[in-house]
């Protein structure tokens, strides 16, 4: 089914949106770097800058094809095959290096823009988990496997009329999966994408010296993790309301409300885990606010267009106080070192706002709607996620070698550090 067009001052203000949208991929990028080590600072923010740039050229070149959004609206062509008396629409099949584009609906041209942001931001996600170890050329390979395939598969299931889009229609499940602000198709598929780049790369060096001990590696620039919060909010607001109006095709009215729960939800959080982290540790931990924070905007994501504001507290409260508890569990029950909180953050966060919103959703069957659609990406992407990764790192190792994070990936990768007027670190093999 086509959304009816968009009215002019509607259309502009979307790409208003859309423009501020990537403050949003500016902040997880300096949150990731001060997350991780000094000696890999540089490193990491390039990285950022490199997956950024391939991620886009990619789904340029091949993704959007396979997204299915041009020509036409929202409901693009697709590849559709019938089973059960049902069209099950699985794959997009729009023109290659976006042939089309320039006669699309504008509509349409808009939902590709959201989907150009949306797979930068994607690529930055398990590159942060991924930090002080992973190599930049394997961090670009797989922001390109995310970007080629995995992300235009989850897209079209979901955004572009694909078989999740088409459960309310096809079997009475509420509206059909419902995910405004990409907390599955950005958060959720980046947090399983960053735990198969965990899994794959192991942890840092030092960081589990024996079984049941881990050796705490704090972020190195507290100062960039908190202004990458206040950035990320800019861009969050902005995501939100212009998927709100893509994708769960809102009202006019409706848009002031989105930015309100996204605001809600992340103040929620963040005093959520201001409050457990005190409780546990005696004083905040900030590191762990930022993922709090976080953790709220990627729960709104999901359901900032659905839900009353009252609701959004609630859904950011659950997210903020499970973050720094969820963060301990996977190190110190899993052993998973996780330097950007990714898998709590965005994994976890998206999980959560994608089951709220069909908890609070009015339609009946949209809860169920959600979890057939969290229970693909869990049962079905993360598996395919973890299946091509691992066949690119027989071909292209994720890992640097043991010298290149005793010395640093600023040193190692880019021949200086982020901070040379400093000595950031010392050789502990010389001790």
């Amino acid at each position: 089914m086509t959304p009816p067009p968009l009215p002019d001052s509607l259309f502009a203000l979307t790409l208003v949106l859309l423009l501020l949208a990537p403050l949003a991929i500016a902040g997880v990028a300096l949150i990731n770097t001060g997350l991780g080590r000094s000696r890999s600072a540089a490193q990491s923010l390039l990285g950022s800058l490199a997956i950024l740039a391939v991620s886009v050229l990619v789904f340029g070149i091949v993704g959007a094809a396979f997204t299915g959004n041009l020509p036409g609206a929202a409901g693009g062509a697709g590849r559709t095959f019938l089973l059960a008396g049902k069209p099950w629409n699985w794959l997009g099949a729009a023109p290659f290096l976006l042939g089309g584009l320039a006669s699309a609906l504008p509509q349409a041209q808009l939902a590709l823009l959201f989907q150009f942001l949306s797979v930068a931001l994607l690529g930055l996600i398990p590159w942060g988990s991924g930090a002080d170890r992973v190599r930049m050329t394997a961090g670009c390979a797989i922001a390109a496997v995310l970007a080629a395939f995995l992300f235009p598969l989850t897209a079209h299931w979901i955004w572009t009329g694909g078989w999740l889009a088409q459960l309310g229609v096809n079997f009475g499940l509420g509206a059909g999966f419902a995910d405004g602000g990409g907390a599955a198709t950005v958060h959720l598929l980046g947090g399983l994408s960053a735990l198969a780049v965990i899994w794959i790369a192991g942890p840092r060096r030092g960081k589990f010296p024996r079984e049941g001990l881990a050796t705490a590696m704090p972020g190195h620039n507290a100062v960039y993790v908190v202004f990458g919060c206040l950035l990320a909010l800019v861009g969050w607001l902005a995501w939100n309301v212009a998927g709100a109006v893509l994708w769960l095709h809102g009202t006019p009215a409706s848009l002031a409300l989105t930015a309100v729960n996204t605001l809600l939800s992340a103040s929620a959080a963040v005093v959520a885990t201001f409050a457990v982290t005190r409780i546990r540790f005696g004083k905040p931990d900030a590191s762990l606010c930022a993922n709090g924070w976080l953790a709220g905007l990627v729960a709104s994501s999901a359901c900032a267009g659905i839900v009353s504001p009252g609701e959004a507290i609630f859904v950011g409260l659950i997210a903020g106080i499970g973050t720094p508890l969820l963060v301990e569990v996977l190190e110190l029950a899993l052993s998973i070192d996780d330097p950007s909180g990714a898998i709590t953050v965005h994994a976890a966060g998206g999980l959560w706002g994608l089951i709220a919103a069909g908890l609070f959703a009015p339609q009946a069957g949209q809860l169920v709607a959600q979890l057939v659609g969290i229970a693909t990406l869990l049962g079905l992407v993360f598996p395919l996620t973890y299946g091509l990764f691992a066949l690119l790192n027989r071909f292209l190792p994720f890992r640097a070698d043991s010298d290149g994070e005793r010395i640093g990936m600023d040193l190692h990768e880019l021949g200086g550090g982020a901070y040379p007027e400093f000595v950031i670190h010392r050789d502990e093999s010389y001790r």
